[in-house]
């Protein structure tokens, strides 16, 4: 393996001095940073800094190659190539000058420099291979090199980008769509017989992950050695989470502390299926089918978020909605708990409303006629304390035009001490049993997480009559007030949303959709996912993990602009993969 930098790192602040977007998407980032101590090192070719706006949503920093450096007096003065493509990278190219950057590092090798006879060689012995934004490290790399004592290969998507310091013997740039250089990618200009017949001795290449298998594979043909800088998700760029390990000849590896760099031989590539690729469609068909009820699109306002649907209509066209589940619904009037009502945790938000609301009667005489004038697919939301209750508002709802009940079984069975109805599998039957009796209407049977067997109650309901369930409600959480050393809220527990259950809820919802698929046909119901879903992202997710539509709540709060991103969103996706309707991709995950 590359020699590990040996010198210290060091935790310092960056001051942006300059931010430019050179290319559609690549920012050229020059940071200033003063040495935190007289051993700390100044970066080298082939290493990294982990780098955080100091104001920023995301948890943990972002590995970024160093492009280039210079020192002057005691401070370093660091440029960076950034491609912009999630929230953490969002941050980086959206910084202003003077804004504060968290810096740790250098970390990671370098590049090894060539034997001085290849680079005093009468001949050039040297390949430098960039692909997109690996182009950073090894253009840094090349000012090492005595100036045309090497040949650079720049392969881009389209157009090029950060050579500007690359004084090769010969610059080979290629470009997917034929924008600049040679139409096509590196093996277009870069093979086994080529390196035989240049009579290359060693190559250096950064950038994706295809490339340098292809890198590998054609030195191993040809006999020299390469080194190969990689990349991987990581944690602390330390080594010590263990989060960005390499297969290689001599075991796992750590790419932040025992690369990047590596010797292309001793690099395992795992053998990935090519995903396969359709033409782009023009106008998908976002409409779904759930129980014989038809939603123009998938994205259903959660209950509990929403109201009855007008609360929004000052502030978003509501109608863009596929459907819109009412606030959760008792027989009589409810009041909601006493105390606060809502704490807002990293990513989430905790809350005890208490089920308020007008009760069934006024819902049914002054709240159901003005959802039903708007276009989205009315669901009322059904609860109650006793199987009795549950009943009796079935059977008023029954009675009225509302296409569909959602049967909310997280709420308390007074009978049974508390215990909520969706916690255990009869229970859960006999609550639906009754229910579906009670009313004709295709029934939704929202499900709790903090059931101790999720899949029990799903075939519980199912087998109770239930013609769809959706999942997953709130989590059972808590919070206290150190200062006053009193629980936040009266009842002490209360329920979490938000993105930070995210992860959870799309487990829980393949899990049910899974086990549903295991079931005969005639058995198998729609699954709707919900649970912290803030971007069209997540929903994909969900669609891909089984689910036929998908729940927002939490995020409508942050921003209720997200329900147009979301479908949007959908759309777009599914235009470029080439999916004309959800039924295509829906459930891919799947025994996949």
């Amino acid at each position: 393996m590359c020699k590990e930098n040996s010198t210290k790192a060091g935790i310092s602040v960056g001051k942006v001095i300059s931010l430019n977007e050179v290319k559609s998407g690549i920012f050229h980032l020059i940071l200033k940073t003063e040495l935190v101590h007289k051993n700390q090192s100044v970066p080298q070719s082939g290493q990294f800094y982990m780098l955080r706006s100091s104001i920023s949503k995301v948890l943990l920093a972002r590995p970024i190659s160093v492009y280039s450096c210079k020192t002057q007096d005691n401070f370093v003065f660091v440029e960076f190539l950034i491609l912009l493509k999630g929230q953490g990278t969002k941050e980086l190219c959206n910084l202003k000058i003077d804004d504060s950057v968290e810096m740790t590092g250098p970390l990671g090798n370098t590049f090894p420099l060539p034997q001085e006879d290849l680079q005093n060689a009468d001949e050039v012995k040297i390949a430098i291979i960039g692909g997109g934004i690996g182009v950073a490290p090894v253009a840094g790399f090349s000012t090492n090199l005595k100036p045309h004592t090497y040949d650079f290969y720049a392969c881009f998507k389209s157009f090029s980008y950060g050579l500007e310091n690359v004084k090769a013997k010969n610059l080979v740039i290629t470009t997917d769509d034929g924008t600049e250089g040679i139409k096509g990618m590196l093996p277009s200009v870069f093979t086994a017989d080529d390196i035989k017949q240049k009579n290359y001795s060693v190559v250096y290449a950064c950038g994706p992950e295809p490339m340098l298998k292809y890198v590998q594979k054609v030195c191993l043909e040809a006999g020299i050695t390469c080194y190969l800088s990689m990349e991987q998700r990581m944690a602390c760029g330390l080594g010590a989470c263990l989060g960005c390990t390499i297969t290689t000849t001599e075991g796992n590896k750590r790419c932040c502390k025992d690369g990047p760099v590596f010797e292309g031989s001793k690099l395992i590539f795992s053998e990935k299926k090519p995903m396969e690729r359709k033409e782009k469609v023009d106008n998908p068909d976002l409409s779904v089918n759930i129980s014989g009820v038809k939603f123009e699109n998938p994205v259903i306002a959660a209950s509990g978020t929403f109201g009855f649907g007008t609360e929004f209509q000052d502030v978003i066209d509501v109608n863009l909605l596929g459907g819109i589940c009412s606030k959760g619904l008792t027989l009589e009037p409810k009041p909601g708990n006493t105390g606060i009502r809502l704490q807002e945790t990293p990513s989430g938000l905790i809350n005890s409303i208490g089920l308020e609301n007008p009760g069934i009667k006024v819902f049914i005489e002054k709240k159901l006629p003005t959802m039903m004038e708007l276009k989205p697919v009315a669901i009322a939301n059904l609860s109650g304390s006793s199987i009795e209750t549950y009943v009796e508002g079935a059977k008023l709802l029954d009675k009225t035009e509302v296409p569909m009940i959602e049967l909310n079984i997280s709420c308390p069975n007074v009978k049974a001490g508390g215990m909520a109805f969706g916690l255990d599998p009869q229970a859960a039957f006999e609550v639906t049993n009754a229910v579906r009796k009670a009313t004709s209407k295709p029934l939704i049977v929202k499900l709790s997480p903090n059931a101790p067997d999720l899949k029990a109650i799903a075939f519980s309901v199912i087998k109770a009559g239930a013609n769809a369930i959706s999942l997953v409600n709130t989590f059972q959480a808590m919070a206290i007030d150190i200062e006053k050393e009193q629980f936040i809220f009266d009842n002490i527990k209360a329920g979490l949303a938000g993105p930070a259950i995210k992860p959870i809820a799309l487990r829980m919802v393949y899990d049910i959709c899974y086990a549903i698929k295991t079931l005969p046909k005639e058995q198998q119901v729609p699954v709707i996912g919900l649970g912290g879903i803030s971007t069209w992202q997540d929903a994909v997710e969900f669609i891909l993990a089984g689910a036929d539509a998908i729940q927002i709540g939490t995020s409508i709060f942050a921003n209720p602009n997200c329900i147009k991103e979301i479908i949007n969103g959908i759309s777009a996706w599914m235009a470029r993969k080439g999916y004309s309707k959800i039924e295509e991709f829906k459930g891919k995950m799947i025994f996949n």
